[in-house]
């Protein structure tokens, strides 16, 4: 029994440490706070189960990995599933960022409306590369592709973000 205590309450501590910023990454990826919730509660699910090979290696990075890989089944298997639209929808998003005088909160929701638009796989290569901060080798990965698909994945939707008219002006101050 005292092995079992013992996971529960490792498993406890990873938990309380890093749901956060697992959450952040998934409601970044999916853009929808609910769904982001149930893709890191799936993921935390699984890595319990697992938790004594998982928690000796890297288990932020496995427990993001199975977001990564909820997110793109989940997306494939639910697309009649219904989806919040509108200025509720993108507040939504970045319920959790304090007001400030910056245009912050205008910025967020101008760049989560930009990712909206781009396609799952290249939705997760930007998250994955400036998000999470991965190199393209660990995006492919991530992603169990060809480091090259990366690259096009990522070209396509810099090229897209770029010319995003909600991103116009988004870097201006004045």
């Amino acid at each position: 029994m005292a092995t079992s205590r013992s996971r529960d309450d490792d498993f406890t501590a990873f938990v309380l440490a890093r749901s956060g910023r697992l959450v952040h990454f998934a409601r970044m990826l999916c853009g929808d706070a609910a769904l982001a919730e149930d893709l890191v509660q799936a993921a935390l699910e699984k890595a319990y189960l697992r938790w004594e090979r998982i928690e000796l290696a890297d288990p932020f990075a496995y427990v993001r990995q199975a977001v990564v890989n909820q997110h793109l089944s989940w997306a494939r298997r639910r697309p009649w599933r219904e989806r919040p639209s509108g200025a509720a929808a993108e507040l939504d998003l970045f319920i959790d960022t304090p007001p400030d005088d910056s245009g912050t909160i205008d910025r967020r929701v101008s760049v989560g409306a930009a990712l909206a638009a781009l396609s799952r796989r290249e939705r997760a290569v930007v998250v994955l590369r400036y998000v999470e901060d991965l190199t393209e080798k660990e995006v492919a990965a991530v992603l169990g592709v060809a480091v090259g698909t990366v690259k096009s994945a990522n070209a396509r939707a810099l090229g897209k973000l770029r010319v995003a008219p909600e991103l116009a002006g988004v870097g201006d101050r004045g």
